[in-house]
């Protein structure tokens, strides 16, 4: 049986895909799983993946034949997982050796529904250790109630799917899922959604993820429409947490939430293509017009200053409307295992 599946999407990174192989094989075990999806590369990158299936014991390749954003090929990857736990990395990240053996062994004495870990930021030759906002550690707590409280950063302002490991219960329940297409914040309505509808969690010290920052491929250093996908995601999280039994109390969190993210984006506006910032505005302006009102009002004052100003004064603007989503259509897998013959699903 799998005990691990590791889902790997790859897209345009063959500076950085060596290194994230090289520590897959270092934390190989015969019950181990790597499903490595190469998400329509134009560069290097699938000639790499082709040897890794060599390589690379338990590895998978798994190939989108149109470009389809790292939720969806995070999805490709879990529709293939077998493994009694799942967890992702990035193709340009890359771990600790034997990180997930720990982290299995850890998974299987707490018994819960996910762990959520501590990681190592790095940028350049800078590294920092980023801690999972829980501070209760190696005990089994209840997701929903580390939502909260809204005014604080708590475990769904952490909503990297790599910083943790998840049962396979969770897949079948469809909980771990992305919603397709999104190209940024992908993570966000994720991470909401499993905090709601979870049953038990815990966080643990264990390091292993390294998370390299400023990669110029990265959707977070590109100000183009791709970015915009921050307000679909986020669009998502308050429309679900209005319908949860506990709305009043999640969606002053989930709001406030919300206004941060539409504050960082315009104050970084002078990134983005012209025309990418006028949809930025008008999109905004959207946003703040369709969130509960008397909610939005109590978090702007709460928020106060030029933050809140700059917020009450794009609500007046003319919004835009709702983003749509995108093209269902699913989109076609080839497999390859090792020494294998690749197939073709749709």
């Amino acid at each position: 049986m799998v005990k691990l599946s590791v889902v790997v999407p790859f897209f345009n990174v063959q500076t950085y895909a060596p290194d994230t192989l090289t520590s897959l094989r270092a934390n190989a075990r015969e019950d181990f799983e790597f499903l490595l999806v190469d998400d329509c590369s134009s560069d290097g990158t699938p000639e790499i993946l082709e040897r890794a299936v060599r390589d690379v014991p338990g590895a998978v390749l798994l190939r989108h034949e149109r470009n389809e954003g790292l939720a969806t090929a995070r999805n490709t990857g879990l529709d293939a997982a077998r493994g009694e736990y799942v967890t992702f990395l990035d193709g340009d990240d890359w771990l600790a050796h034997g990180y997930y053996g720990r982290l299995v062994a850890a998974m299987d004495r707490l018994g819960c529904d996910f762990l959520r870990t501590d990681h190592v930021s790095v940028s350049g030759r800078k590294r920092t250790v980023r801690q999972a906002p829980v501070a209760r550690r190696d005990e089994v707590l209840d997701p929903r109630e580390a939502i909260l409280p809204a005014h604080r950063t708590t475990s769904v302002d952490y909503p990297y799917a790599w910083a943790g490991i998840y049962h396979r219960r969770l897949k079948e329940r469809g909980l771990l899922h992305f919603p397709h297409g999104l190209r940024t914040a992908e993570d966000r309505p994720w991470i909401w959604k499993l905090h709601r509808e979870a049953e038990s969690f815990a966080a643990i010290g264990e390091l292993g993820v390294f998370y390299r920052r400023g990669v110029t491929t990265s959707l977070t250093q590109i100000g183009d429409v791709r970015q915009l996908d921050f307000i679909r995601a986020f669009d998502q999280v308050i429309e679900e947490t209005a319908k949860d039994p506990a709305a009043d109390r999640l969606l002053p969190k989930a709001v406030r939430t919300y206004c941060a993210l539409i504050s960082h984006h315009i104050g970084g506006i002078g990134r983005f293509e012209p025309e990418v910032a006028g949809q930025l505005k008008a999109m905004s302006a959207g946003a703040l017009r369709r969130m509960p009102q008397g909610v939005l009002d109590e978090a702007l004052a709460a928020m106060g200053g030029d933050r809140a100003a700059m917020l009450r004064k794009l609500r007046k603007q003319r919004p835009a409307p709702p983003p749509a989503a995108p093209d269902p259509t699913p989109v076609s897998v080839s497999r390859t295992v090792a020494h294998g013959t690749p197939e073709v699903a749709a």
